[in-house]
């Protein structure tokens, strides 16, 4: 599947700033409770303003300009404007340490680099070379608008650049740095030409309109967002809403109302526990059984989410728990599982809205050939929108695709008599024990993973005799474990659940305790990537070592030590 060039990204921009200028696009949130909002037609103008100034620059065509920030209208605009200026965007994390942003910034060759929404600059400045060239947008620290030139400036200086400069849709586009969940992130290229396509299969599968609200938050350096926002909104031309801050999150959803939404499954967790900490389980599950009054609860509960007006929802990055995704189901709000990576668009597999089947990422999209291959299982996919290769990296693109052109994926499958893919781990994450046994982690986990006091758990254990799990309470857990009478009650329910996973395992895969865990799993402090994956590497790294230790006594739940520091009291912003 390929796409027309009337569909690439700068032609869809040219389109709605000839056909609907005075519609609105954006609406940021900007403090104190106020919003700013842009028509079509402004964002153009901003657009067209700091394109002619990065021109102005005399940059090479094709340098690399890198946007640090969270999600903000002026990231979009910032892209938008790289791209008419004929340049590639390098879009980066804004959770990174200071000495992974230098190394990006050195790998990719950034010429410019723009800085914004940020939660902790101070940790962040000391990774921006002296010399590199950069401008700040309004929502930036104060401290970078004091260090560098700022946006507004910028465009106040040019006039907007004309005409409707196109680029190939073999052209690059961008660079993704990936999360990084096994080592170091490595940079995967994309076109034009692959985010239209793929932006065509994913709207054969899930239409978009003008009318639809979306509200953009996962990370728009993540393939995700890029994709299923950023080059839907240039597809269809709705509104894109912005978050202000995690304490302002379900406000700012309640703004937007979104008629379209995804996340990833720890947020669809967090909103659950929310609910039961307002509404017990077992009380709601009575009231949704009786009739009218159970579907004024559904609405209450959805409307309180600010959900009410959404009409599809998907969910991936992670597995999603069978047994949540059933009660959102109750509720009358289907999530779709979907599966992709950043090597293909993040479009490989879905659920289709009506015949999800839940347990699968659903079958494959439109134009995406899948196989597993005979003696790993690995999936293999291949399609139009397949990275154009990883940059500056020969060897790694060579070894990232077979002879015949299938990207290795890393993931393990089974597909049903439908076409429907079911992950059943990574290649690469089994373990062996000291008996010799090898352990594929991922199915164990996802047992696990139906516990509602649970909001993550990882299966571990090489060189032990059997594998253990550590897990980590929801904050509604920890706060009744705080009192003995709590902490005895959830103990309890950790060992009866435990106890229900291993007499569904073969003994060689029982695991042997259940560890809770003394911290939360985080970005910051490394166990998480941006999108909520558990790095293994790095939960090895910090309780690897403390595994023998813990399992002396026999115990089945163990109550974990904090093993990491505290972590900063600072407002985190969206």
């Amino acid at each position: 599947m390929t796409a027309n060039a009337d569909a690439l990204a700068l032609q869809r921009l040219y389109h709605w700033e000839r056909s609907t200028p005075g519609k609105r696009v954006f609406v940021q949130p900007v403090g104190g409770g106020q919003v700013h909002e842009w028509t079509w037609g402004e964002a153009l103008q901003e657009t067209r303003r700091m394109a002619a100034h990065l021109q102005a620059m005399g940059l090479p065509p094709g340098s690399r300009i890198a946007i640090l920030s969270k999600n903000c209208a002026h990231w979009l605009m910032a892209d938008w404007a790289i791209w008419m200026a004929g340049h590639v965007s390098v879009p980066l994390y804004p959770t990174l340490v200071a000495t992974t942003v230098r190394e990006l910034l050195a790998h990719s060759g950034s010429a410019l680099l723009f800085v914004g929404k940020l939660d902790d600059w101070g940790s962040l400045a000391d990774g921006i070379p002296t010399d590199l060239p950069t401008i700040t947008f309004p929502l930036a620290p104060e401290a970078a608008k004091a260090r560098f030139p700022g946006w507004d400036a910028a465009c106040a200086a040019q006039a907007p650049m004309s005409g409707t400069p196109v680029r190939d849709a073999d052209d690059l586009a961008t660079i993704i740095y990936t999360s990084g969940t096994t080592g170091m992130a490595k940079g995967v290229m994309h076109s034009f030409g692959n985010f239209a396509a793929a932006t065509a299969a994913v709207l054969e599968r899930v239409p978009f309109h003008p009318d639809d609200r979306l509200l953009s938050y996962l990370p728009l350096s993540h393939i995700v967002e890029r994709t299923f926002l950023e080059h839907t909104l240039l597809a269809s031309g709705y509104e894109a809403f912005f978050a202000e801050s995690l304490e302002s999150f379900i406000t700012d959803l309640q703004r937007a109302r979104p008629t379209r939404f995804a996340s990833v499954p720890r947020l669809y967790l967090k909103f659950q526990q929310g609910v039961f900490a307002k509404l017990p389980e077992a009380k709601l599950e009575r009231l949704l059984k009786i009739p009218v009054i159970g579907w004024l609860v559904k609405r209450k509960v959805l409307k309180g989410l600010g959900l009410d007006q959404c009409v599809y929802a998907g969910g991936g990055a992670a597995p999603m728990p069978p047994a949540m995704l059933e009660w959102y189901k109750r509720l009358g709000l289907e999530i779709l599982e979907a599966y992709g990576m950043t090597e293909n668009c993040g479009v490989s597999h879905t659920n289709v809205q009506g015949a999800q089947c839940i347990g699968t990422v659903g079958p494959a999209y439109p134009g995406t050939e899948v196989r597993l291959d005979p003696q790993t299982q690995e999936v293999q996919v291949r399609c139009a929108w397949n990275m154009q290769g990883y940059y500056h990296d020969d060897a790694a693109t060579k070894a990232a695709f077979t002879d015949d052109g299938f990207l290795k994926t890393g993931d393990k499958g089974a597909i049903d008599a439908e076409g429907r893919l079911k992950i059943t781990g990574r290649v690469k994450d089994n373990f062996k024990t000291s008996k010799g046994k090898y352990v594929a982690p991922a199915p164990i986990e996802e047992k696990l993973s139906a516990l509602p006091l649970l909001e993550a758990c990882c299966v571990a254990g090489a060189d032990l005799a059997q594998p253990i799990g550590l897990v980590m309470l929801g904050a509604p857990a920890l706060a009744r474990a705080s009192t003995a009478a709590g902490k005895a009650e959830i103990e309890a329910a950790l060992a009866k659940h435990l106890a229900t996973v291993n007499a569904s395992l073969d003994s060689y895969l029982h695991l042997d305790a259940l560890i809770v865990v003394g911290e939360e799993w985080t970005v910051d402090n490394g166990l998480l990537t941006p999108t909520m994956k558990i790095k293994r590497n790095r939960v090895d790294d910090v309780y690897g070592p403390q595994l023998e230790r813990w399992l002396v006594g026999g115990r089945k739940v163990i109550w974990a030590e904090r093993l990491l520091p505290e972590p900063k009291k600072e407002a985190q912003t969206a």
